[in-house]
């Protein structure tokens, strides 16, 4: 599959002169335009929850990208096809965005004007801390809160049990938010249900963890496709296949988007996932050497934090395999 060609600093500097003269209140052909939010997107086309109700939109090809939470502008569309009611003229600019690092297209937009993002992990197929570490660098990078749940409780036996809650209490002493959920004997239902209050949410974590399980419950009506673990892999099945933002009973919304399986972390400088890991913050800049890879430096004060007890070492050895994962998953071309 070929890569996407990229734009021209000219042809970059003209969409943004062009979305200027959208967002300007003399551009004549937006002055009937209908202001939405996008609620679902479909390949090329973009469902658009307006004041009159719901509209299947066609993308101005002129526009960079649209997902769901977008704010929107849409002009009517007077084509024949009763199925599309109109094209996405413009899309405000965002408060934030999620995005993920994409092989072949750079880094792409997941979703928009999020307040919070739900990382899920599970006691299957896999709990990871590790795993978990790297959406929490993510959302650190975006600046977008995330609260951290343990899905499928039930299934760990006491041992396991004991050995998530301390790793979890870890989590905790750092100030993430952490809920332990089970949707069968429905453990932690109510306290997920309150965090989604009146928030717009999104739910990542790998396949398998449970999150359209999750959406079910809190959401019954979602009718979200529940898929198993594979017999043969040990892996969670892909369930989700379209973005859309659904909206919950409290007045909160709740995104529900395939690209937010997994993240990868190679489009970001080593500086910022340094950044990311919130109990390194105040030792940063303080080693002998300031280019200090935080390994056997000498004069290392992240790696004698760890020594003292002071930095988890499981944090510490997550933050190295993040590390070398990043120059082994980027792209050649980059």
């Amino acid at each position: 599959m070929a890569k996407k060609p990229k734009l021209t600093r000219q042809q970059k500097l003209r969409v943004a002169q062009n979305r200027k003269k959208r967002l300007s209140n003399d551009a004549s052909n937006l002055d009937d335009a209908i202001k939405g939010r996008v609620v679902g997107r479909f390949g090329k086309q973009a469902n658009v929850e307006t004041d009159n109700g719901l509209m299947r939109c066609h993308i101005r090809r002129t526009i960079d990208s649209v997902v769901c939470g977008d704010s929107v502008l849409v002009s009517r569309e007077n084509d024949s096809d009763a199925k599309i009611q109109g094209i996405i003229e413009l899309v405000h600019d965002r408060v934030n965005v999620l995005s993920r690092p994409d092989f072949y297209d750079g880094v792409k937009p997941v979703a928009a004007n999020v307040d919070q993002i739900i990382v899920v992990s599970s006691v299957l197929p896999e709990f990871s801390p590790h795993i978990i570490d790297r959406y929490l660098v993510a959302c650190e990078d975006i600046g977008i809160s995330p609260i951290l749940l343990v899905n499928k409780f039930e299934l760990a036996n006491e041992e396991e049990q004991h050995s998530i809650k301390t790793t979890m209490e870890s989590y905790q002493s750092l100030g993430y938010h952490v809920v332990m959920t089970s949707c069968k004997t429905k453990e932690g239902l109510n306290a997920l249900t309150e965090l989604l209050d009146n928030q717009t949410s999104i739910f990542v974590g790998q396949s398998g963890v449970g999150k359209s399980s999750l959406i079910n419950q809190v959401l019954p009506n979602a009718d979200e496709l529940v898929g198993d673990i594979s017999d043969n892999s040990g892996l969670g099945q892909h369930t989700t296949t379209a973005s859309k933002l659904l909206s919950l009973p409290s007045g909160g919304e709740l995104i529900d988007s395939p690209g937010v399986r997994e993240f990868g972390l190679w489009h970001l400088p080593e500086e910022k996932v340094t950044w990311g890991f919130r109990e390194f913050r105040d030792l940063v800049g303080g080693c002998k050497f300031r280019d200090c890879k935080h390994l056997n430096d000498p004069g290392c004060i992240i790696r004698a934090a760890v020594e003292k007890g002071e930095i988890s070492q499981q944090r510490f050895d997550s933050y190295h395999r993040i590390i070398t994962s990043m120059s082994e998953q980027k792209p050649s071309y980059l």
